[in-house]
């Protein structure tokens, strides 16, 4: 008979038998390893479907931000420094939008959520933050001293959050390449 290494998934569903042998290899005790209450398998599948569903409604989402971007960049007076701004800023949101989705999505490929693309999801939502005041202090003369002060500060805490998260993704290719 061949042998069959169980997966972890198999062993926390009960459906391994773990075998104590003696030297001479036969089976003296049989011990089974009680999860729930509920089969794994059924937990998998009502967790697939929700996960399928928050794909769904995220790419809805993604959707209708692209349709509303577009109608704002149409409407928006005067389109030079006014549109353009509102129209990267709603193309960095739906970005952000569309890496969630696939962060749901690779749920299903891989099992498990990877700190990576939450970590660059993080950059970029930064990133959009640290542009649209930039553009904003660039373009808009009429600041008071405490509104730049405020917005040079906001612009500061997110150019240490892009290096934090940035430190962070290397430290975790790192820690993937060492395994």
């Amino acid at each position: 008979m061949d042998e069959v290494t169980p997966s972890p998934r198999d062993y926390l569903a009960g459906d391994v038998t773990l075998t104590m042998a003696k030297p001479e290899d036969k089976p003296k005790k049989v011990a089974r390893i009680e999860t729930s209450f509920l089969p794994l398998r059924y937990v998998d599948l009502v967790e697939d479907i929700f996960h399928a569903a928050l794909a769904f409604v995220l790419f809805a989402i993604s959707v209708g931000a692209f349709y509303q971007s577009l109608m704002r960049l149409i409407r928006t007076e005067p389109f030079f420094p006014n549109g353009m701004i509102q129209g990267v800023n709603d193309v960095l949101f739906i970005v952000i939008i569309l890496e969630i989705l696939r962060t749901v999505i690779s749920r299903f490929t891989d099992g498990v959520y990877q700190l990576d693309k939450f970590l660059i999801i993080g950059v970029i939502a930064a990133v959009r933050h640290i542009l649209t005041v930039g553009a904003s202090l660039t373009l808009e003369s009429s600041k008071t001293d405490t509104a730049f002060n405020r917005a040079v500060f906001e612009m500061g805490l997110n150019s240490l959050i892009v290096v934090a998260l940035v430190f962070a993704i290397f430290l975790s290719k790192s820690a993937h390449r060492n395994r």
